[in-house]
């Protein structure tokens, strides 16, 4: 069995480990269950979850099994780390919802199916019944207050206010590790580095509980070269679901990262050879941004499978130059819908056409479908799209 650590070493995922010489040895010998945790605070995974896919991707295809942690429970409460405002609380149903779109993203990254299958459980299933005074008596006692009051994701609320009920996350965090522990074998729990002191706290309970080795590793962060989350734009964050960032913008949003961040991408965020991945990246000039667009592609290809890749990296090149689709560029005067453009420009030879094509579903602005004949154009420059040959650069004057 190839050892997974050697690769994700290589690719410079492992930020922090505990028994790390231990650890090495297991991977390397036998199939270990492990976990990642994943709050469902929205109906879609986003690019901030990113390193975790492809990270239960390696650990999977090296032989280990994949056991994905749904929040429910932790949803209910909010997790404090990385924040300075306490969370919403969700409904039920509203977390039922989003779980159920979780699976459907997580599907292309890992297999429900197989020796090494990857089960999805949910953490209501045995936090929201809990006895306050049990849990107090078996898991609270295990805790030291000064010691938690040292945890980087509690220090940085102390000052704004903590609540009870967030000072309890990392608990049940640890409760999740060790009720994972004994259902299911869970040796090893993964995750951000912003997770470090709720991983360890995990790991730690486990030794003291079951007198078994227990592990904790984390990830590096996906930050941008100047140290900003990576995955936010303009209009917010840079979501997997296509309905909330179109394969288009996903495309785009790779493409347009800084040059210094290109090999970090690759290396954390595709399936490409490292050796490859060296050679795409080793001009810092203008040939980076070969390396540029397989990046954007491969990433999109991964989210959104090969046919939309293929679409989005068509029209990128379409609307910025270098494509062999039809490229133009039309200045166009006094209009104030997107079927007065597409008649001004000539792309259609009426309004009545024009109109007719969007009905049909044929007409995307900025990679948004068009579904109103009467949508105003939304600048004073955007590529508008009809079918999938013509794209036409739109300049209102």
């Amino acid at each position: 069995m190839a050892n997974v650590m050697d690769e994700l070493r290589a690719r410079g995922f492992v930020k922090q480990t505990v028994f790390e010489e231990e650890l090495y040895e297991k991977l390397g010998k036998e199939s270990v269950p492990f976990y990642i945790g994943f709050d469902p605070t929205a109906d879609s995974l986003h690019v901030g979850h990113f390193m975790q896919l492809i990270a239960m991707h390696h650990m999977q295809q090296a032989g280990h099994k994949p056991i994905i942690l749904i929040g429910g429970g932790t949803a209910m409460v909010g997790d404090p780390s990385g924040r300075t405002d306490m969370r919403s609380m969700m409904t039920k149903e509203t977390i039922r919802h989003n779980v159920e779109c979780f699976k459907k993203q997580m599907s292309r990254f890992v297999s429900f199916e197989g020796e090494n299958a990857a089960v999805i459980v949910d953490n209501g299933d045995w936090l929201l019944d809990l006895n306050y005074i049990d849990f107090l008596r078996e898991i609270g006692t295990h805790f030291s207050v000064n010691r938690m009051l040292t945890a980087e994701c509690f220090k940085q609320r102390l000052e704004r206010g903590l609540s009870f009920l967030e000072f309890n996350y990392m608990l049940m965090q640890a409760y999740d590790f060790l009720v994972l522990y004994r259902k299911f074998g869970c040796q090893l729990e993964l995750g951000g580095d912003d997770q470090w002191s709720n991983i360890l706290a995990g790991a730690n309970l486990i030794r003291v509980k079951e007198q078994k080795p227990a592990y904790a590793m984390t990830f590096t962060l996906l930050t941008t070269s100047d140290g900003r989350k990576m995955g936010k734009t303009a209009k917010g964050a840079v979501w997997l679901d296509e309905n909330k960032t179109t394969p288009y913008e996903f495309y785009q949003y790779w493409r347009n990262i800084d040059d210094g961040d290109v090999e970090k991408c690759m290396k954390l965020l595709t399936f490409l050879p490292v050796a490859e991945i060296e050679e795409l990246c080793a001009f810092k000039d203008e040939r980076i941004n070969k390396a540029k667009e397989t990046l954007a592609y491969e990433l999109t290809r991964e989210v959104h499978g090969e046919e939309k890749a293929n679409l989005a990296q068509n029209q990128a090149k379409a609307a910025f130059g270098g494509g062999d689709a039809e490229l133009l560029t039309k200045e166009v005067e006094g209009v104030q819908t997107v079927v007065d453009a597409m008649a001004a420009a000539g792309i259609a030879k009426s309004k009545g056409e024009a109109r007719r094509l969007i009905e049909q579903g044929g007409v995307s602005v900025n990679e948004t479908k068009v579904t109103d004949v009467n949508m105003p154009v939304p600048a004073a420059e955007f590529v508008l799209h009809k079918g999938k040959k013509v794209h036409v650069k739109i300049i209102v004057k």
